[in-house]
């Protein structure tokens, strides 16, 4: 028996763009595609059994599928929730045992799904299903310091100060040291990099000595002047004091360093004082992140040092050489975002741990 034509179904307002994108798209669930198909279809002036077989589904479906959208719309065409089975197992019983310290019988420091499972006689899988749930990762561990400087606030205040308003005709330079970069050769020359294969190295070598990299990040330019030194002592370290003298010959300087004990040796300070045009900006205790030249040790690291080979300390010193050069060909400033208050409202928060073990 022949169906009498339905009329053709009326979207809503931009509903045609949306159905269109469900169809295209190959996240979507199939389900759901194949509904916007069938509204887009119904829509178009195509029978409700012609729909049918084009998507390959019985000719009540559409007809539902129409009836869905024009009762609810494109949440008519979505799946609705379904409830399941009930939850047997309490996921706040398990996430409260977690927090607990394993029994000292056990010897581990925190708890595996498998070991917390065998405890609670439950599977290793609800376990893992309850702390993907709360946010839990028992497996992490992360460290923190907070710095017990007792100048905290102005340290803070002075540093931050010199990066997002440094102070007019003068200069800003980032001091600190990078010591014992070690020059390894490895026992075997060194795979190259191919199509597929990753470059390849031995993971055992030849220590052929160390350096020290004392260098200086100008904070409006990026430029980095460096110096090499065999020893990390404040006898170097006032050697690169000069160096930078003599490289900023007429400029005020402002120094900002860390409280190495190196730094403030009786003999850097007296050349301090008799050099009143440099100015020292110490970081506080436990805050050298706050010393804008560690970014750039770290680029260098990982750009020059980590996976080179080098036959002699003479060999390093020339990469780090180079590096420097081509770094200031094409140096960059770093830029400071964060205020001094918004630094200090980080460190004065509030212990959130109660656990006394």
């Amino acid at each position: 028996m022949a169906h009498p034509p339905a009329a053709a179904l009326v979207l809503h307002d931009d509903d045609r763009d949306v159905l269109g994108s469900w169809v295209r798209s190959h996240s979507v669930p199939a389900g759901l595609a194949r509904r916007a198909r069938i509204v887009l279809l119904a829509a178009d002036g195509v029978s409700n059994t012609e729909i049918a077989e084009l998507v390959g589904v019985s000719r009540q479906t559409v007809i539902s599928r129409r009836a869905a959208y024009a009762e609810c719309g494109l949440e008519g065409l979505k799946d609705a929730s379904r409830p399941g089975r009930p939850r047997k197992v309490d996921h706040a019983a398990i996430i409260a045992e977690t927090l607990k310290p394993p029994p000292k019988k056990l010897g581990v420091t925190h708890w595996s799904s498998r070991l917390l499972g065998r405890r609670l006689r439950i599977d290793n899988t609800t376990v893992a299903r309850a702390w993907r749930d709360y946010g839990l990762q028992p497996w992490r561990a992360e460290t923190f310091k907070f710095s017990t400087d007792p100048e905290l606030v102005a340290k803070v205040t002075d540093v931050v100060g010199l990066y997002l308003d440094p102070p007019a005709n003068a200069v800003v330079l980032c001091c600190d040291e990078k010591s014992q970069i070690q020059a390894l050769d490895r026992t075997q020359p060194v795979l190259p990099m191919q199509p597929g294969p990753a470059e390849r190295r031995t993971h055992d070598y030849i220590r052929h000595g160390t350096a020290t990299l004392f260098a200086a990040l100008e904070i409006a330019t990026g430029k980095v002047p460096g110096l090499t030194q065999p020893r990390h002592r404040h006898q170097e370290f006032l050697r690169f004091l000069k160096h930078l003298a003599r490289a900023y010959p007429e400029d005020e300087l402002h120094l900002v360093m860390d409280n190495y004990a190196t730094h403030k040796r009786t003999e850097v300070r007296e050349w301090l004082a008799a050099n009143p045009r440099i100015k020292v900006h110490f970081t506080p205790t436990s805050a050298s992140w706050m010393n804008l030249v560690e970014v750039w040790f770290s680029i260098i690291e990982r750009q020059a040092i980590h996976r080179g080979t080098f036959r002699s300390v003479r060999d390093l010193i020339t990469k780090i050489r180079q590096f420097i050069t081509g770094w200031n060909d094409r140096c960059h400033p770093f830029v400071w975002t964060k205020t001094a208050d918004q630094i200090l409202t980080k460190t004065n928060r509030q212990k959130i741990s109660t656990t006394g073990y």
